[in-house]
């Protein structure tokens, strides 16, 4: 399984800070960055205010100190306002203040790592306003704290910076986590995705359904979820993994921007298999398909053991009631060594 090693980190790293992103684009681990600088500025900036404010004032003993107070319990009280509202209040509005949804969630969202977000937040922040009260005045208390924040911010940093790094190597369409998700589903279906994303065996998901009944952004949203626990993913379409079939792992991976190849990767989410109604025929069918993983030949055993191991999340559109066309996928991925226990399907109705 594919993973990020500190050699492709500090590369990462050297990417984002060297040069300029209206040539080359804005990364996910660069707007991380550029975001934790700026929580550390709104920390910084408001307690240089505030101690000029006392100065001026004449509210000279220790202003260092109450202005880097003051604008700490300030993103204190906000941030716990802020995530706390949703957790504890346990109702809904359609708030542009506190975000709370106005319906109930379909998956509920991951709280710790909200949580942890949300400290980690607090410590630039806290970082900030430290650093400025010692620009303002040195106090040997305030420089023990500012380097107990450092210390504590060494492996958020870390998880930070490697979780966005995995969160781009896929190259998802868009940023989408599970709980914005707010379909329909029953608890059956909930249940089997949460055996998918949990659990340690690699099923085959089926994701199927009409037009606009949300299976792109639900797949993206389970992959997006096992990204962020630091597992290899890679998104792709039907049309744009078929090539890849003929290319060896060494030709995949002359693109900078892999890391890892689908052979190798711990989830793979193949999109745009079918488009169904109204469009017909489809233009891959299973036998097609097929053909491409075996590269013309009459068995590709390789390419068919690497797709048969994978967390694969197939993503097709059918209104079909009799499910023909996923009877037909699954019978292909029981040709390439799938077994029947390993598939799995959801099927969403049409604006559920």
């Amino acid at each position: 399984m594919g993973i990020i090693n500190g050699q492709a980190v500090l590369k990462q790293l050297k990417a984002d800070l060297i040069g300029k992103d209206s040539y080359r684009g804005v990364t996910l681990t660069y707007t991380w960055l550029a975001n934790q600088f700026g929580h550390i500025s709104l920390g910084f900036i408001p307690t240089i205010l505030l101690y000029l404010i006392l100065f001026h004032y004449r509210v000279t003993h220790h202003a260092a100190f109450y202005s880097a107070l003051g604008i700490s319990v300030t993103w204190l009280l906000f941030e716990t306002y802020n995530f706390l509202g949703p957790l504890l209040l346990q109702k809904h509005s359609k708030s542009k203040v506190l975000f709370v949804p106005d319906k109930a969630y379909t998956f509920q969202p991951d709280w710790k790592n909200i949580a942890f977000d949300t400290i980690t937040d607090l410590s630039f922040f806290w970082f900030g306003a430290v650093s400025a009260s010692l620009l303002c005045g040195y106090a040997p208390g305030r420089m023990i704290i500012l380097l107990v924040i450092v210390v504590a911010l060494i492996y958020p940093c870390r998880y930070w910076y490697l979780t966005k790094m995995y969160l781009q190597v896929p190259q998802y369409p868009y940023q989408f986590r599970l709980a914005q998700w707010d379909h329909n589903l029953d608890d059956a279906d909930r249940a089997t995705i949460k055996q998918f994303i949990d659990g340690d065996e690699n099923f085959h998901l089926f994701l199927f359904g009409a037009r606009r009944c949300g299976k792109t952004s639900l797949g993206v949203g389970i992959a997006t979820e096992l990204s962020i626990k630091h597992q290899s993913a890679i998104y792709t379409t039907a049309m744009k993994l078929a090539p890849n079939f003929f290319e060896s792992d060494q030709e995949l991976l002359q693109d900078n921007a892999n890391l890892w190849t689908w052979r190798d990767c711990g989830v793979l989410v193949i999109d745009d298999i079918n488009p169904g109604d109204p469009v017909k025929p489809d233009p891959v069918s299973p036998t097609v398909f097929q053909q491409y993983i075996d590269t013309f030949v009459p068995e590709n055993t390789a390419n068919r053991q690497a797709l048969a191991k994978l967390k694969t999340i197939w993503v097709m559109g059918s209104e079909d009631p009799e499910k023909t066309i996923l009877v037909q996928w699954e019978t292909m991925l029981h040709n390439i060594g799938v077994l029947p226990d390993k598939i799995i399907s959801i099927n969403l109705a049409a604006g559920g």
